[in-house]
């Protein structure tokens, strides 16, 4: 037997607006059942599970437990921690070394984190 990632849940209050910005962070559409004001929105990114986003009551108050860790696919990781924080993410931590390795976390706009690590090309160039 074996299993799969069906999807993965995001807590939230605005279902449809942090699918949106989610949307754009991956590049893939809001599914278009889904509309502002609905419990739960959905986006089906190319070649990985489905994220939800699920309407909670609660804020979020600490870190979280399990997070994303992004790799860009078409531009370094600098370039693409410069157009998540153009999307509306704000920067968290800078964990970025002089040698070109590390990662930078972020936040969405509802404080979810989430990491930007080097694209495989820049690993290529470095060791660690």
């Amino acid at each position: 037997m074996s299993v799969r990632i069906h999807n993965i849940a995001i807590d939230c209050h605005d279902t449809y607006a942090l699918a949106g910005f989610w949307a754009q962070v991956l590049e893939c559409p809001r599914q278009p059942e889904d509309f502002p004001g609905d419990p739960e929105a959905s986006l089906l990114p190319p070649g990985g599970p489905m994220v939800l986003f699920l309407a909670v009551p609660e804020d979020k108050t600490i870190k979280n437990r399990v997070h994303l860790d992004l790799a860009p696919t078409d531009r370094t990781r600098d370039e693409e921690v410069e157009r998540l924080l153009g999307l509306g993410a704000t920067q968290v931590a800078d964990h970025r070394r002089s040698d070109g390795t590390g990662w930078v976390v972020l936040a969405d706009p509802e404080g979810n984190e989430f990491c930007v690590v080097r694209s495989d090309a820049e690993r290529q160039h470095t060791a660690a």
